[in-house]
């Protein structure tokens, strides 16, 4: 006879179904167009989107860019590295 299988610890939920976050933080070295520049291309947002989460960076120091499950997290950051960017991954607040 063989033990159930342990159920799982519920008060755990809430953390496993929170997404991850894409933070892009400010730098010293990227010019602002070239980081509106970067958001347009890799995102594929608009002009005046771009230039609200760049001006987010510049002056409160990041911004929130993508939100979504962990690995795409992941793949958003390297491209930011790619291209130059400071960028982190991170649970989203909740």
């Amino acid at each position: 006879m063989s033990l159930p299988a342990p159920l799982p610890d519920l008060r755990d939920a809430p953390m496993l179904a929170r997404p991850w976050v894409t933070i892009v933080w400010d730098d010293p070295v990227n010019l602002m167009s070239y980081v509106a520049y970067v958001f347009r291309s890799y995102f594929a947002i608009s002009a005046h989107e771009a230039e609200r989460l760049m001006l987010q960076v510049h002056n409160n120091g990041r911004a929130v860019v993508a939100t979504g499950n962990r690995e795409e997290m992941e793949r958003h950051v390297e491209a930011m590295h790619d291209y130059g960017l400071w960028a982190t991954l991170a649970r989203a607040e909740g």
